[in-house]
């Protein structure tokens, strides 16, 4: 069971805020604990990954 951190870039498609974090990769899934923007907008996000 490996667990791999990656860079996550998050960039809020309402208000175009953005945030970058590290994750957990997973078995396939990446986890950051990120939930919401501080606009209140929880479902429409761009996201991109950094190897």
């Amino acid at each position: 069971m490996s667990i791999t951190r990656v860079k996550v870039k998050i960039r809020c498609r309402q208000c175009g805020e953005k945030f970058v974090l590290k994750g957990k990769r997973e078995k396939g899934k990446i986890e950051t604990g990120f939930r919401q923007c501080i606009c209140s907008n929880e479902h429409d996000f761009e996201i991109e990954t950094d190897e």
